[in-house]
Order: C-alpha cells, then structure tokens, then sequence
C-alpha cells in the first residue's frame, strides 16, 4: 500500500511510495578551516548557543577560524527563514546548527543542512542520538537520504557547562571532518589539532 513520509516539521506531507524528491544541487564544497567565517547556528533548545559557543572557540583556537557569526533560529521547529538563509549564504563559509534533541527540531535541523548545502555552505548539523528517526525521515523527505549528521548523547539540556564544553571537545572531530572533508584526529584539551585541507 503506498505510503507517505510526513514532514516533522509541520509541512505538508511530501514523496509517495518512499520516493524521494530530487536533489536540486549538488552537496557544498569543503573548505579550509584556517581563515574562514563559521556561522553558529543556535535554536534557542537549553544549551544549543554554549554547546555552539564552545565548539566555535575550539575551531577557533584549534583550526585557525577567523570568525564566528552567531545566530539564533527562533522557531526550533521549522526550518531556517529565507531571510536568514540569504543572510548565511552570502556572509559565511560554512555553519555548525544545532542542537536538533526533539522529534520536530532534529528533522528541521536537518532541513537547515540540506537547504544550506543546496545553497554552496558546508553544514554540520548536531542532533540527539534519541531522535535520529525525525532526522532521517527529514533527510529522505528532502531528497537527501545519505545527508551526513552529527550525533550526540541524549540529552544534551541538563548538562552542566562542564559537561557541555567535555560534549564539544567530543563533536569536534567530527564537525572538523564534515566541514572540510578530511579526517582528524582528536586530541587533548590544549593540544592543537593538524589544518585540514580543502577537499
């Protein structure tokens, strides 16, 4: 029986039988780290904008970023304004979202990614390990079944800053990684990581 995959965002429900609609652009381009300008995105989720902070001086005094643009999505549950959107594709070089740790904010996190990667920005989008469902779902909805998200322990709200500056430390890598296309190694607090080249 045909079935419907239904936007956990809200929207309208999209693709029958499965299908996913079609990629209208190919995925961003890595960039280089060193000199560039990260948006942080924050959905105002408790502990989105410190766990963001945290990972952009990491990026900073790790990899050389030169600056950090912070922003804040308003509504956690649906996807990123136009607005905003033009804002973010014409002034930055990539952006770190998140924190998806809800059913309706892990698929419009997700959303964001693929919206600014069909726009040319690399995207690391962070979601809770409790709610990858709405983010698949999210990313075969938009027609970008394979996006490559991050994932954390759930939950990330009640943790300490401690905790959260320990969650950063954890991600980086991998945020390293899905900006820039190459691999890193993680290494100690007070130890900087190697550059990673362009892609």
């Amino acid at each position: 029986m045909p079935s419907t995959i239904l936007d956990p965002t809200g929207g309208s429900p999209a693709a029958q039988d499965g299908a996913p609609g079609p990629r209208t652009a190919p995925a961003a381009s890595a960039i280089q780290l060193r000199g560039a300008r990260i948006a942080l995105l924050e959905n105002t989720k408790h502990n989105a904008a410190l766990l963001l902070a945290e990972i952009g001086a990491l990026l900073r005094t790790e990899h050389q970023v030169a600056t950090l643009v912070p922003h804040t999505k308003h509504n956690f549950a649906v996807p990123v304004p136009d607005e905003l959107l033009h804002e973010l594709t014409d002034t930055v070089d990539a952006v770190v979202t998140g924190i998806g740790d809800c059913g309706s904010c892990s698929g419009s996190a997700v959303a964001d990614g693929i919206i600014l990667e069909r726009h040319g920005i690399p995207a690391a989008v962070i979601c809770s390990d409790a709610f990858t469902a709405s983010a698949d779902a999210m990313a075969e909805l938009t027609g970008d079944a394979a996006f490559d998200y991050l994932t954390t322990a759930h939950p990330v709200a009640v943790l300490t800053p401690e905790q959260v500056g320990e969650r950063a430390r954890q991600l980086l890598p991998e945020i390293v990684t899905r900006l820039t296309g190459a691999a890193v190694m993680a290494t100690p607090a007070g130890h900087p990581a190697p550059e990673a080249g362009r892609r």
